[in-house]
């Protein structure tokens, strides 16, 4: 059987979630991947999870990257497999000539991961009249470094004290 690209989409988390934040990314371009091991953990505004490879196959491109939201059904990435049972999602060629997708090439490391908000997370300093722009000091414990509602009602617990 003949190997072809599909494109992997986000997935939808339901009628009132259509957007997902990219926490991190387990898999890099080029990397041989199995049928249910971790792509990356994505985020909605109620909850983080495993994002999973649909099949076995070699990663071909990665338009995901940490830090992104993106929306349900937009492709994450791209993988070469033989699956049949996909080719419903097989990528069309984005060229006349009909090669396949050009790779993203993985972007450099920072040196410090910035500390990253969840929705929720935000929503809650709002509530409490704080600017979360303004919060320097508080420990975030989520994936990824990012502040999570857990950590925000931790530290309005603290300045309670």
């Amino acid at each position: 059987m003949d190997p072809f690209i599909i494109d992997v989409p986000v997935p939808s988390m339901g009628a009132t979630v259509s957007e997902l934040n990219v926490i991190v990314i387990k898999v890099k371009v080029g990397d041989r991947v199995t049928k249910g091991q971790r792509l990356a953990d994505l985020e909605s505004d109620k909850s983080a999870f495993e994002f999973e490879s649909p099949c076995d196959g070699v990663i071909r491109a990665m338009q995901g990257k940490p830090g992104a939201t993106m929306t349900s059904g937009e492709t994450f990435c791209q993988i070469e497999t033989i699956d049949s049972t996909l080719r419903h999602l097989e990528s069309k060629p984005a060229n006349a000539a009909g090669s396949p997708p050009v790779a993203s090439t993985p972007a450099s490391p920072k040196p410090t991961t910035p500390v990253v908000w969840t929705p929720r997370a935000t929503k809650l300093a709002q509530e409490a009249g704080i600017d979360p722009t303004k919060i320097t000091d508080i420990e975030a414990t989520g994936p990824g470094n990012r502040v999570s509602g857990d950590d925000v009602q931790r530290y309005l617990a603290q300045r309670k004290s």
